[in-house]
């Protein structure tokens, strides 16, 4: 398989440190894009699409904001080249959005009455036997 195109510019110190987990992750990313979907529902097929994004994007926050383990100038270039979701990041370091899963699960556009998905709801609001899965990602739950 060839590699991702990155740009001209030459990463910055510390790439290779995290780039093997970002190609593991790519890699996955492909081996999901090109598995068959018959049997499944047609939002199902990018579930776990939706689940690597969110691993590579939470993987650079907890690098860079949690652990203090990647320098600046690596974070920017990790979100300059798009290998992390910004906007997701953004969310998390807000109160209350510190567990999201994906975007469309908060923008009140994408549902029938205009709130937010049912994976944002906390667990105690829920009735227990019920399993709930949201139906643009497949959280199971993303509140606190």
């Amino acid at each position: 398989m060839p590699k991702v195109r990155r740009s001209r510019k030459p990463p910055p110190e510390g790439w290779e440190l995290i780039e093997p987990t970002i190609e593991e992750l790519d890699a996955k990313m492909r081996e999901h894009e090109i598995e068959p979907h018959e049997g499944k529902r047609k939002v199902e097929a990018l579930w776990p699409i939706f689940k690597i994004h969110h691993q590579k994007s939470r993987y650079l926050y907890d690098l860079y904001y949690k652990r203090k383990a990647i320098s600046k100038e690596l974070y920017d270039y990790c979100l300059k080249e798009k290998i992390a979701d910004a906007n997701l990041i953004a969310k998390w370091k807000k109160d209350g959005y510190e567990r999201l899963c994906c975007l469309r699960c908060i923008q009140v556009r994408d549902t029938n009455f205009g709130t937010n998905c049912i994976c944002r709801v906390p667990r105690t609001k829920l009735d227990q036997i019920k399993i709930v899965e949201c139906v643009h990602c497949g959280c199971r739950g993303c509140s606190g």
